[in-house]
């Protein structure tokens, strides 16, 4: 069984599979996620044997994770005996591995796509210790194998970062996997490693940014990791969305390859005073304003900075105490962004470049990477504003609403859907109402026309399913409004023609009747949950700049205060993006002031905030995984608990524990 509470006989269940492979009729007694995942296998294409060219994924070019883990896995390697050991990202690329497997040597990609059922694909999905033994793999070189998976989570957003995986001859039947202990200690040993490195970073970052503000109290710099932002006062008005996602780029551009941008910009000049620190986990959200009355202190929430306030810096990650930053020694020209490398060593001063800006900008900006034992960790930017030259003002065009985000649950959203689009045939996307589901469709066609029916506009769609023989596309949205002939048309159409090009949106509700189950199951194995947007609250200041109405000629876009976005972010948006947007046009049109938004000027419900206590990141991924697994299992509890391998009681009552908590 794929719970940890129950392990079938795996003799019946081989025999089940061999009759699977043959297409004879199955016993009752399979259980239905094992059947579910062999069919997927199947869906994907799998080969049973591994016969044919075995698809080789092309390693990362920089894994954290594998730097963070590669001191615990060596430790730990030796204790393995005749088991073996599997490090993978969050995309189930091997990216370390010690021991032997019987087909470790092909399979070096364990994503369902490529290899069918494993437990690292279902560690994955559930972000939950998985086990699979035997049988239930589809592949026949681990018919003999059982394996183990734990998830990684990241420290600070609790989001999947890989798996690992200790795997041995067949055990089932003898209770939890004998590896299960030594792959808990391993994930929480390279975890606790990858929470020190993420403070040694901020600190090193901080340190940076500290030196190249040196020179000057009025100098504009901003400094950023990709997780972190340091803006000083001078920067703010610099530093606008635009030149901020240049600079994102720029910095994942050095941390990726260490590649130089070309020259062309001036040396920047003092202009401000003061620093700014943001936590930012996007690329577009506009600059604000913390601050606090000393450095060991809570931050004050204010809206634009005041002349007359003395610069601090707090730590976006809450580690139990704030940093006291340091008065540098130096008081060079340049920004000195120091290489740190063994103890002991003398620090080596960075090669600056000049970074080419979006027109319009306003400023240049001269870069200086941040590197730490070796590698590049972030940058430091020192912005310099261009001389006034009668400005013409510039529309900079908006991003696709259905591609702004920059949290791993979006991300991997959209990039499942990219790629199953790529084919033209059924696609299923299924998530909460205004989630996004319809304006990522149309992003998936690009610049192709397609046939729309709306079941919310009529029930009956009346679409000649004939018109998709030329390959012109249908876009079905709200099919949870379908009427019973229109599921039945669509469910005979799959069956004779199971490759037209059909998108479905699907909002889950009340449970499916038997012919729309049918359907939802033809449609299951090319599906893409669109996450809620209470589970990507860190999108919410990329979507602000997508979601506001274009401003007047003359006219400052729309910013917000850091107390008003610490609001946004932490409201649970039951309507989801289109709730969001109809909050942000409503203050775009109707406010009377100028300057950043302040949390006073939010609808009540937004500003009063939760009521409750936040989630940790343990119970928020717990709760995730319930409320995913309700929407798969069309809100029957009963199947979704059995699904999660808890009991009917622990569900209802985790359930109302969570009730009113943001």
């Amino acid at each position: 069984m794929t719970t940890l509470d129950h392990t079938p006989a795996l003799a019946p269940l081989r025999q089940a599979r061999e009759r699977f492979l043959s297409g004879r009729p199955l016993p009752d007694d399979v259980p239905d996620e094992v059947l579910a995942a062999w069919r997927r296998a199947r869906f994907f294409g799998v080969r049973h044997d591994l016969d044919g060219p075995v698809h080789e994924p092309e390693p990362p070019a920089e894994s954290p994770l594998l730097e963070a883990a590669r001191p615990v896995l060596d430790r730990i390697a030796p204790a393995l005996g005749h088991s073996a050991m599997l490090l993978t990202d969050e995309r189930l690329r091997v990216l370390w591995t010690t021991g032997e497997v019987p087909g470790d040597d092909r399979c070096r990609d364990l994503s369902e796509p490529e290899v069918g059922h494993n437990s690292a694909a279902l560690a994955l999905r559930t972000r939950r210790r998985a086990e699979v033994h035997g049988p239930e793999h589809f592949l026949d070189v681990w018919q003999d194998v059982s394996a183990v998976s734990v998830p990684l989570l990241a420290p600070d957003s609790g989001q999947v970062l890989g798996t690992v995986t200790v795997a041995s001859a067949l055990c089932a039947g003898c209770g939890p996997h004998p590896g299960a202990a030594l792959a808990e200690a391993t994930a929480t040993a390279v975890e606790a490693e990858l929470l020190a490195r993420s403070r040694t970073a901020e600190r090193v970052l901080l340190d940076a940014y500290t030196r190249a503000a040196a020179h000057t109290p009025a100098r504009a710099v901003v400094a950023l990791d990709g997780r972190n932002r340091i803006v000083s006062e001078a920067a703010v008005r610099l530093a606008t969305p635009q030149v901020l996602a240049a600079l994102e780029r720029s910095g994942t551009s050095e941390r990726a390859s260490g590649a130089r941008p070309p020259h062309g910009s001036r040396r920047p000049q003092d202009t401000g005073r003061g620093p700014v620190v943001e936590r930012s986990n996007d690329a577009g959200g506009g600059p604000v304003v913390e601050r606090s009355k000393d450095a060991g202190g809570g931050p004050s929430r204010e809206g634009p900075a005041d002349a007359g306030c003395g610069p601090v810096v707090e730590r976006s990650y809450d580690t139990g105490r704030g940093p006291s930053p340091e008065r540098p020694t130096d008081a060079g020209r340049g920004p000195a962004v120091e290489r740190s490398h063994a103890p002991g060593s003398r620090p080596v001063q960075e090669q600056s470049y000049d970074l080419t800006l979006p027109d319009g900008a306003g400023c240049t900006a001269e870069i200086t990477p941040v590197r730490h034992e070796g590698r590049v960790l972030g940058i430091v930017a020192v912005l310099e504003a261009r001389p006034a030259e009668a400005p013409v003002p510039r529309l900079v065009p908006h991003p696709a609403l259905a591609l702004a985000g920059g949290s791993v649950p979006w991300r991997h959203a959209v990039a499942r859907a990219v790629e199953l689009a790529r084919v033209p045939e059924p696609l299923l996307l299924t998530g909460e109402r205004g989630s996004g589901k319809t304006a990522l469709a149309r992003e998936l066609l690009g610049g192709t026309v397609p046939l729309v029916a709306d079941a919310a506009e009529s029930p009956e769609l009346g679409v000649k399913y004939s018109e998709l023989a030329d390959g012109r596309p249908l876009l079905l949205r709200h099919a949870e409004r379908l009427a019973q002939p229109d599921v039945a048309a669509l469910n005979s159409l799959l069956d004779e023609h199971p490759d037209v090009y059909l998108l479905v949106t699907y909002t889950p509700g009340t449970p499916p009747g038997p012919c729309f189950q049918r359907l939802l199951d033809t449609l299951a194995a090319r599906s893409v949950t669109v996450p809620a947007l209470r589970e990507r609250p860190e999108d919410v200041r990329e979507l602000l700049p997508v979601l506001a109405p274009r401003p007047a000629v003359g006219q400052p876009p729309l910013t917000w205060t850091l107390d008003a976005l610490r609001a946004l972010e932490e409201h649970p948006w039951p309507g989801n993006v289109t709730e969001l947007a109809h909050v942000v046009r409503a203050l775009a049109e109707h406010r009377r002031v100028t300057g950043p938004v302040r949390r006073a000027e939010l609808p009540d419900p937004v500003r009063e905030g939760p009521s409750a206590r936040r989630l940790s990141p343990m119970e928020h991924a717990e709760r995730t995984t319930i409320l995913a697994a309700l929407r798969r299992h069309g809100g029957n509890k009963a199947r979704a608990a059995a699904a999660l391998g808890i009991g009917r009681a622990t569900l209802y009552r985790k359930l109302r524990g969570y009730q009113g908590i943001s």
